[in-house]
């Protein structure tokens, strides 16, 4: 067979791989599932803040073996959903011949987002071993280190994923602009949560860009068009590939 009798992809097959909404869904899903079975396997109590005194978060560790333990390994499973989203989201956005650098930040967001997420369920694995938990200024740095990777560092890049993603929505009317202008406050609030290393009361931002970042995820990857025609039945959507000189 030449390659002049192959045929156009049907848009269909060049649509396909997961859908980006029940990615986002899922990876939500599995890590409110890690928070609430390590407070059920703990009695209920709170994960200790690495900023407690050391005794109380050595103690932590030692008396809730298992809640750390299972939290760590479905924070980890966690990130899976969340790099595949990343990567699904960047080919969609690609495909819909969005050529700004959106996607290409965006997806770097992601995998940050979804590494540090993973080395965040590492660490608090760790913390679950006897063997580890036995010295207290190791258990405390890697309390620290668990912290920084799931706080700062995971919320930052899934800033620059939400950022990615509404800003070529916003430009290109990909979907309602009420949600592309949220997304782009929640980037906002989760790109400054890095400033919550050296300035604590500004932890607040974490749980924000964390939770709220991943519920936009979840709306967003249900409205992202798959296609150009599907994008330019959107209210007040444009052709991509007619708009991007202009983005």
């Amino acid at each position: 067979m030449t390659a002049t009798s192959i045929g156009p992809v049907p848009p269909s097959r060049r649509s396909g791989g997961p859908h980006p909404g029940l990615l986002a869904a899922v990876s939500l899903g599995i890590f409110l599932f890690s928070l609430l079975l390590a407070g059920l396997l703990s009695g209920g109590q709170v994960f200790v803040s690495p900023f407690a005194p050391a005794a109380d978060v050595v103690r932590f560790y030692q008396q809730n073996v298992a809640a750390a333990r299972i939290g760590g390994m479905l924070q980890f499973g966690a990130a899976v959903p969340l790099g595949i989203f990343a990567a699904t989201v960047y080919a969609r956005v690609v495909r819909l011949g969005v050529k700004v650098p959106g996607p290409a930040i965006g997806f770097f967001g992601g995998m940050a987002a979804a590494l540090f997420l993973m080395i965040s369920g590492l660490l608090g694995w760790l913390l679950s071993r006897p063997e580890v938990t036995v010295d207290i200024p190791l258990t405390r740095a890697l309390a620290f280190l668990a912290f920084a990777a799931g706080g700062a560092g995971c919320v930052v890049g899934l800033g620059l994923l939400v950022a990615g993603l509404a800003v070529p929505a916003l430009i290109l009317s990909l979907f309602p602009r009420w949600l592309a202008w949220t997304g782009l406050v929640i980037a906002a609030l989760s790109e400054l949560s890095f400033l919550s290393l050296a300035v604590e009361p500004l932890q607040v931002l974490l749980p924000i860009g964390r939770f709220a970042g991943m519920l936009w995820l979840v709306a967003a990857g249900f409205v992202l068009p798959a296609s150009r025609a599907a994008a330019n039945r959107v209210p007040g959507g444009r052709d991509p590939g007619a708009a991007r000189a202009r983005a």
